[in-house]
């Protein structure tokens, strides 16, 4: 397996253009520790966790490693302001951000060097982010787990890299080789990968739900919330099923909410995946086994590796 050298591990100083995704609940110091160590970037996933917290995953991360791992900031969050100081005051290697626009934070990282990456979901939001001065920005389609915007993966990694100089990452429906190696043929320099992670032998992730990762069929994830405004991918399962009813039948904003409210860390924590929220990509259907970090990556590297050998465009 050879290293694969892009703007992205340059510019991370990592070895593979490989980055956990920062899910909420799940991307906790023993997750990110182990995929930094794997030779990916590991993130840590702030969340709505209070900022002290984060500083402790900090810490208790860069006890278990000395390699390279972010955070990602939901910048929604009642704590991300707090959040912001403290990766800063940390000086994390990277920070990665959702649900908002970090560009009131962009002086004080750099001021730190941290390295910002953005999640994006339009052309016109990564634009806006290199004209502010970001390092990169992850294309997320919608066919990731959780949150998720209206475009495929596949129709907007070219065209965000069309509109941006800065180096992109592509995220949503990767899941092997063949999804890292169409990444990289779509203009990215490095993919976020989150579901396959989420099963990965280091997850704190319930064993319930890891199970119900690898027994999904293609057609199981679902999306619910179209009608909030903030859809949301999981794995079908009761509670997907009443949200769906309630939508149809034109239940308010608050009756959908309420329903939802805690679901994820019922499902993590408590293992309760008839009636928690388990997030996860379409991707789903193609995990079929728990592996460590370190052979999920060499996996996907290898696949990645002779699939380009194949078609005569491995650089070494």
């Amino acid at each position: 397996m050879k290293n694969m050298k892009t703007r992205i591990t340059e510019l991370l100083g990592i070895e593979y253009p490989i980055i956990q995704g920062g899910m909420a609940w799940v991307a906790e110091h023993n997750l990110a520790a182990a995929v930094s160590e794997a030779g990916g970037l590991g993130l840590i996933g702030a969340a709505n966790a209070p900022a002290e917290w984060v500083r402790d995953e900090i810490r208790k991360t860069r006890e278990m490693t000395d390699k390279p791992f972010g955070v990602n900031i939901m910048l929604l969050s009642p704590h991300a302001e707090e959040v912001a100081k403290i990766v800063a005051e940390e000086k994390v290697k990277v920070v990665t951000t959702g649900a908002g626009n970090p560009e009131k934070y962009l002086e004080m990282w750099k001021a730190a060097g941290i390295k910002v990456i953005p999640v994006v979901a339009s052309t016109a939001l990564a634009r806006r982010m290199e004209r502010c001065g970001v390092d990169a920005v992850v294309a997320e389609g919608c066919e990731s787990g959780g949150h998720i915007g209206e475009l495929t993966t596949m129709a907007l990694v070219p065209q965000i890299a069309d509109a941006v100089e800065i180096p992109v990452i592509g995220a949503g429906g990767v899941g092997d080789g063949r999804g890292m190696a169409a990444m990289f043929m779509l203009g990215a320099e490095a993919v976020q990968i989150g579901t396959r992670f989420v099963v990965s032998n280091e997850s704190i992730v319930h064993e319930n739900y890891k199970q119900r990762i690898i027994s999904a069929k293609d057609i199981d994830s679902v999306v619910t919330g179209r009608s909030t405004g903030h859809p949301v991918r999981t794995i079908r399962n009761k509670t997907t099923r009443e949200y769906l009813k309630l939508e149809k039948e034109g239940a308010s904003f608050e009756e959908l909410e309420h329903l939802t409210l805690g679901g994820l860390r019922k499902a993590v924590v408590e293992g309760d995946v008839a009636y928690g929220s388990v997030m996860a990509g379409q991707i789903a259907g193609l995990i079929s086994k728990e592996q460590s970090c370190k052979e999920i990556i060499e996996e996907l590297m290898t696949e990645t590796e002779a699939l380009f050998r194949r078609c005569g465009t491995w650089v070494n």
